[in-house]
């Protein structure tokens, strides 16, 4: 069971990295870094879709609404568990 977790964790990490990336190259544009933001983009695309596949892995999981609480509150989830 943690294997899926592990996957899907990669995935997010890589996607996160692209899309701080993707910032990165739209905060300074210039018309010859169009091909760096293209790849980037179709990076965050295939990332999509790879995170997507790892939903139908786990689409037997729930998480109490109270984790999403947790989050919003800018308090780390794991906490929810320790409570």
């Amino acid at each position: 069971m943690a294997e899926k977790f592990d996957h899907l964790e990669e995935h997010l990490e890589k996607f996160v990295e692209n899309i701080r990336q993707l910032g990165i190259i739209v905060s300074d544009f210039q018309p010859s870094s169009q091909a760096g933001l293209s790849q980037k983009l179709n990076f965050i695309v295939t990332g999509l879709q790879d995170i997507d596949k790892c939903r139908q892995q786990l689409h037997d999981i729930t998480v109490p609404l109270e984790v999403f609480e947790y989050i919003d509150q800018g308090r780390n989830p794991q906490l929810y568990t320790k409570e």
